[in-house]
């Protein structure tokens, strides 16, 4: 009845195995030298002997486990559960602990150190004697940044998804991260509950380990990186204190074992038409508007190209057929036990390519056939999809250049074409200080713009772009209303907030000249944004703008400012991104 992982059996086997001397590894441990023989001394001094690892696959467990990070705080058991399955297939595991990206504590915001856990999850992988690796991950950034990171080394790879957390709970409701937290933030400021009431909701609403159990980032990136086929089919719909999770983990360490022998790596995977099959089937989800950032910079990593016309594209002609909050009603737990990821992309019928390979050996379609959907109404059939198409959009026009993107899915639809004059915030220190005043002129008809958000700007681009409502109107019963910022929103908001306006405001975007009082239109079914000021009034505002100082003077915040690319082409840095790498993780240097 549920979304258990078949068992990870090649289709064919592979035409040549590796030989014990084929191994990486073997350049650490089984040649006859000095260095080899300190490599080996050391393993021993760790309590391992010859047997344990000599002509056996180096299994690294990159584990993003963290005392700040709640979503993974069940990944001290779930890698012993790794390591059972790698010393069962006959494999030596090592665990490696990688920077933990805790969304709910880590400030400004994680997505200013996704790529630094990129870097450190590529240089782990080179720098160590691995011959296969184990990703774990879940936690918003984290699960595109060790991707990202082994990309870039294409040694044979699994990612073992953290999975949601159980359902919240508050007086008998259902409570959905972040969507309700927004919910009744807003009935907290208009006065609608008590400062007891809003208690009771912070109690409730994270009862367990895992991530987000609405479809916010976090689901969203596990999906698609399952879709892609980087992880053991049905693995990323699995609650995380499910105990089909802790087989899950255990059937990976068997799995990368065998893809060692095999050769099987993830550029063997990754194709054109499996980054197809991710945007689609994030869109039919519902998913986070994170995705197009994250997944850009994963497909440029792979050498495959994607942009934000192709994310557009495929929109319009897919449905959102899985009724998941913030979109729609139910939560993950639900979406498992109705079918998970494999019923839902059953359900997605042609518009899902299952011819693309997985890692375990089989394709897409293999691993789906036997699905099946327990509960339509959170896993909708085509013909009674919640949305035709339309689960993202992406805009332009004079305030966005190079793009914008929204969430058609989670707004009121009145808004979907709405003039308004703009009420401007400078960064967000002048939003926190001004949004609730009395004196603050705005009205529901407003379009409130925030600029200095954005990835050079914030620095980071946080998830601030699901702008607060001004509380005079809260308490005039508003709950939507145009915002747009060069920020990201947490895959776990709601509302007409157009996000990651590019280029942003911070190195000189149109954003940057918006003025109080500018009429802005948002037109989804045509997919602009823009201001009614002419190219000539733009050109003198560009004209008097000044560039902000750099928000840092040392360490990596320099490094991230001074490399890191726009929204459209996936926030990476430029000298990792590859624009050269046409043979991404082929040509690793020599090791001494």
């Amino acid at each position: 009845m549920t979304d258990t992982p078949p068992p990870a059996t090649p289709s064919t086997p592979a035409p040549r195995r590796k030989q014990p001397e084929d191994l990486r590894s073997h350049r650490w441990y089984g040649v006859k030298d000095l260095r080899s023989f300190g490599h080996r001394s050391r393993t021993a001094q760790m309590g391992f002997s010859r047997d344990d690892y000599l002509g056996k696959p180096v299994i690294a467990i990159l584990n993003t486990w963290s005392d700040m990070n709640s979503c993974h705080t069940h990944f001290k058991q779930r890698v012993e559960e790794v390591k059972r399955g790698v010393w069962q297939r006959g494999g030596f595991p090592v665990e490696i602990p990688a920077m933990s990206l805790g969304e709910a504590f880590q400030k400004p915001t994680t997505m200013l150190y996704r790529n630094l856990l990129a870097m450190e999850a590529e240089e782990l992988i080179r720098s160590y004697p691995a011959d296969g690796v184990v990703l774990m991950g879940g936690c918003d950034k984290t699960t595109p940044g060790l991707v990202m990171g082994a990309l870039a080394m294409n040694l044979p790879t699994i990612f073992v998804p953290a999975g949601p957390m159980l359902r919240g709970d508050y007086k008998g409701s259902v409570l959905g991260s972040g969507s309700d937290t927004w919910k009744y933030w807003a009935e907290l400021r208009a006065g609608n509950i008590t400062e007891d009431d809003w208690q009771e909701v912070e109690d409730g609403i994270a009862r367990s380990a895992g991530t987000c159990m609405t479809m916010g980032t976090a689901s969203t990136m596990t999906s698609a990186a399952e879709v892609l086929g980087l992880t053991l089919p049905g693995a990323s719909s699995i609650p995380a204190v499910d105990s089909r999770h802790a087989m899950m983990a255990t059937h990976t360490g068997k799995r990368i074992v065998d893809m060692v022998w095999e050769d099987l790596k993830p550029l063997d995977l990754l194709t054109p038409a499996s980054f197809d099959n991710a945007v689609t089937a994030v869109l039919g989800l519902g998913g986070s508007t994170n995705a197009i950032v994250h997944l850009i910079a994963m497909a440029r990593r792979a050498g495959v190209p994607l942009d934000l016309a192709r994310f557009d594209e495929l929109a319009r002609s897919t449905p959102v057929i899985a009724n998941l909050r913030p979109g729609g009603k139910y939560l993950m737990e639900d979406f498992y036990y109705a079918g998970g990821l494999r019923a839902f992309l059953r359900e997605m019928g042609p518009l899902i390519d299952g011819s693309q390979r997985t890692c375990n050996g089989l394709t897409l379609g293999e691993n789906i056939a036997d699905a099946t959907t327990y509960n339509a109404d959170v896993i909708r059939p085509r013909s009674e999809a919640l949305l035709e198409s339309g689960g993202l959009a992406v805009l332009h026009g004079n305030l966005a250049p190079s793009g914008a993107v929204i969430k058609p899915a989670a707004m009121e639809p009145h808004l979907r074409k709405h003039t308004g004059p703009a009420v401007v915030f400078r960064n967000y220190d002048d939003l926190a200080a001004r949004i609730d005043s009395p004196e603050l002129v705005v009205t529901k008809d407003s379009v409130i713009v925030l600029q200095s958000a954005g990835p050079q700007g914030a620095p980071g681009m946080p998830e601030w772009g699901q702008l607060p409502i001004p509380q005079k109107l809260l308490k005039e019963g508003v709950r939507d209303m145009v915002r747009i910022s060069d920020a990201r929103m947490s895959g776990t908001s709601y509302g007409a907030c157009v996000l990651h306006v590019t280029p942003e405001s911070h190195v000189g975007g149109p954003l940057a000249l918006v003025r109080d009082g500018d009429l802005v239109t948002l037109d989804i079914e045509a997919r602009r944004i823009d201001m009614a000021v002419s190219d000539e009034e733009i050109a003198k505002r560009r004209a008097d703008w000044q560039k902000p100082i750099p928000k840092f003077s040392r360490g990596y915040g320099v490094m991230f400012l001074k490399h890191v690319q726009q929204a459209d082409t996936g926030c990476d840095f430029d000298f990792l991104a590859p624009d050269y790498a046409e043979g991404a993780g082929q040509g690793e240097p020599e090791i001494h």
